[in-house]
């Protein structure tokens, strides 16, 4: 699966307060999170971001509470991708459960500037920007197929279907 879009930069320790404020918790629709997503960490982030522009981070990207509101508000405002030098634990998971697709990597999160066009090969385990090649982490096959599937709920019913 190959990803390419437009650098969201962020800094360490987002949390997921600020991926989703606590304030619209009060819904599970995925278009209305959506619609305030990143809203606390970039005021801009909802008008201004394209389908398949891609968040890159630092540290503990996803940290805070366990609420899964946070990567589908993300996956629904259609970012394709989100990089960053290291997951909160919880965040991680919710991730795959929710079919976002994630990367993990120190030096391409440092390496990529905001505004850059940057390409993220998931099968090959590689991230592109500006023209230079960072080598990651590939998921297992079985985590890349919950991923394509577009989440761990959708994996298990066409399992079910088979």
């Amino acid at each position: 699966m190959k990803i390419k879009g437009r650098a969201w930069k962020f800094g360490d320790d987002v949390n997921t307060d600020e991926i989703i404020p606590a304030r619209y918790l009060n819904t599970s629709d995925p278009e209305e999170l959506a619609s305030h997503c990143m809203e606390d960490a970039d005021a801009s982030f909802v008008a201004e971001h394209s389908a398949g522009d891609i968040i890159v981070a630092g540290k503990n990207f996803g940290c805070g509470s366990s609420r899964e509101h946070a990567p589908v508000a993300i996956k629904t405002a259609e970012i394709g991708c989100v990089i960053a030098e290291s997951f909160a634990r919880i965040f991680f998971r919710n991730c795959i459960n929710t079919g976002l697709p994630i990367v993990e990597s120190v030096e391409a999160a440092r390496a990529v500037k905001a505004g850059d066009e940057v390409e993220v090969d998931l099968d090959a385990g590689k991230v592109t920007v500006g023209g230079r090649e960072f080598g990651v982490e590939p998921f297992p096959e079985a985590l890349q197929r919950i991923i394509e599937a577009g989440g761990l709920m959708n994996y298990v019913k066409a399992g079910l279907a088979e």
